[in-house]
């Protein structure tokens, strides 16, 4: 691999990085505005579900597409509910109790459930290392929420937590589930199908307790917000991490990755005035390190 070569990849997955980890900062700002978790999640999928049709659009014109069997049909609703639908909404529904970066962290300890699901459903042996890692990381995720309890203004912080840790983990059941589908169809046109069946479950979810008209009542900034997520936090940074993947390897992708929780915890506290303390600084550093033994264990 040429010194170019990497430096542009590593660039690449740095920028999606950072724009992936900018996502809970901007849905906590949204919700300083009369709009709930749903709604917002619905408004996400509308702005961001035009762009994943015309990639899938144009893959159709461009080259001959291999014929789906019912069972690629059904594993592709499967997991778009649970990666892109069941995910995103614990996500938004727990940021509502917990802050932008407890969030971050929780979520990024989904590289132990992909190592635990993978232990259970293919046999697969875990390795005392990764055993280690695990604990680390949980221990990690302990000291913080245990830190944020102590805050005054934390309230349900165990019930926002438990929120995000379901979207971790529906998150790696998707993460399993796509490595098996992902190289018979391919990366861009499952992603453009999975989030085609998120939206429809996502507009579904919405209309079962709103009027469709209420989608037009939000403040204008509530608007802006949710297009910025959608873009900036959604559509660029999926086709970035998977090209800097492409380019610099999934093992290196992962550690370069591992500034999306601090990415978050600094912006956090610049934008939301979110406290940063020293619990909070030694649990990042154990979850951290945590998650990147378990991922580059795992990738070799």
């Amino acid at each position: 691999m040429s010194r170019k070569k990497y430096l542009i990849g590593a660039v690449i997955v740095f920028i999606g990085a950072i724009l992936f980890s900018a996502k809970a900062v901007l849905i906590k700002l949204a919700y300083r505005h009369p709009v709930d978790a749903i709604s917002l999640l619905t408004l996400r999928m509308l702005m961001a579900l035009p762009f994943y049709l015309l990639v899938n659009i144009y893959l159709s014109s461009k080259t001959r597409q291999q014929k789906l069997t019912e069972k690629a049909y059904l594993s592709v609703i499967i997991l778009g509910v649970s990666g892109y639908y069941l995910a995103s909404f614990f996500d938004f529904y727990g940021l509502k109790f917990i802050t932008a970066s407890l969030e971050r962290l929780i979520l990024f300890i989904y590289p132990t459930f992909v190592v635990i699901i993978t232990a259970l459903v293919f046999k697969k042996a875990i390795s005392w290392l990764q055993i280690l890692a695990i604990f680390m990381t949980y221990a990690g995720i302990l000291v913080i929420v245990t830190n944020d309890l102590n805050m005054e203004d934390q309230k349900d912080v165990w019930l926002g937590g438990g929120l995000i840790l379901l979207s971790a983990l529906t998150f790696a059941i998707y993460l399993v589930g796509s490595g098996e589908i992902i190289p018979k169809i391919g990366s861009l046109r499952f992603t453009a199908m999975a989030m085609s069946v998120s939206a429809v479950c996502v507009i579904l979810h919405y209309l079962v307790g709103h009027s469709a008209a209420a989608m037009l009542n939000f403040p204008r900034e509530v608007y802006w917000l949710s297009l910025i997520i959608a873009l900036f936090c959604t559509v660029l940074p999926s086709f970035l991490l998977s090209e800097g993947i492409l380019r610099i390897g999934s093992s290196n992708a992962s550690i370069i990755g591992g500034i999306g929780p601090v990415s978050t915890i600094v912006l956090a506290y610049f934008f939301l005035g979110e406290r940063i303390t020293w619990m909070q600084i030694i649990g990042t550093v154990f979850v951290i390190a945590g998650v990147l033994v378990i991922s580059l264990k795992n990738k070799k």
